[in-house]
C-alpha cells in the first residue's frame, strides 16, 4: 500500500503532534521532517526534498475527519 510508513509514522507519533493542532506534519518514509502553518508550505518542502518519491503531508487533528468520495454517479443521485 502506499504511503504505508509515512501513514504509521504519523499515527505513532500523533499523541505529540497535538499541540501543533490545525498545522500540517511533513513525513517522509518513517521520518517526520516538519510541521508547517499551510498546506502550501508542507508540499512544496515536499518536493524540494523529496522530488517524485512518497511523502505525506496531513493535518494535524485529534479527531479524524473521513471524507467519502465515489465516482458512481448513480450513488450521488439516490
Amino acid at each position: 500500500m502506499a504511503l504505508e510508513k509515512e501513514l504509521q509514522t504519523y499515527r505513532e507519533r500523533l499523541p505529540e503532534l497535538f499541540a501543533d493542532e490545525g498545522k500540517f506534519v511533513l513525513v517522509h518514509d518513517q521520518e517526520m521532517v516538519g510541521i508547517y502553518a499551510a498546506y502550501e508550505d508542507a508540499i512544496q518542502e515536499g518536493y524540494n526534498r523529496f522530488g517524485l518519491s512518497p511523502f505525506l503531508v496531513r493535518k494535524i487533528e485529534s479527531i479524524e475527519h473521513v471524507q467519502f468520495v465515489t465516482r458512481d454517479l448513480a450513488e450521488c443521485r439516490t
